[in-house]
């Protein structure tokens, strides 16, 4: 397990799609091991194998100590819910700065485990807004693409007056 290197926005990565997994070996294992060590380590509660320069359609979500850690493989969402929430988002590729972003309150969604079998699951609350960030991430879309244009170009000055410090 390793800690690996974080993306910094505006990292062209960072706005790529995410490709299919199609092998699912040890070295996929060893990828999400090192994903979740990245995570703790940022910290955060979500982290892509984008994040790290991998564009591979990996995610890693765990939101506490107490709940698993969940590891999706080719995640898509099948459905999502009319019924609004907003939560506080961030990126690890962006850290220490947040926004609110909107988002559905529930989803229906699709993935792999690590060893390529396929599950559906549901996610409501505080989950389904993680998982809609990392499958958004996968796509190529950086949260910021998710808020105003006068917020995101507020954060962003605000970012790159930060990281020329």
């Amino acid at each position: 397990m390793t800690i690996r290197p974080i993306l910094r926005y505006p990292d062209a990565r960072l706005s790529q799609p995410c490709h299919p997994i199609e092998t699912f070996d040890a070295a996929l294992a060893s990828l999400c091991d090192d994903l979740l060590q990245t995570m703790r380590a940022a910290p955060g509660v979500g982290i892509t194998a984008a994040h790290i320069g991998e564009l591979s359609r990996i995610s890693v979500i765990h939101l506490s100590a107490d709940a698993p850690v969940l590891v999706h493989i080719n995640p898509q969402i099948l459905s999502a819910s009319q019924e609004r929430q907003r939560h506080t988002e961030g990126s690890v590729s962006m850290p220490g700065f947040t926004e609110e972003v909107e988002r559905p309150l529930a989803i229906r969604f699709r993935y792999q485990d690590l060893t390529g079998h396929p599950h559906e699951a549901e996610a409501d609350g505080f989950l389904a807004t993680c998982v809609q960030h990392e499958i958004d991430q996968l796509d190529g879309i950086f949260w910021l693409k998710r808020l105003s244009r006068l917020k995101r170009d507020r954060l962003v000055r605000k970012w790159e007056k930060h990281s020329s410090l």
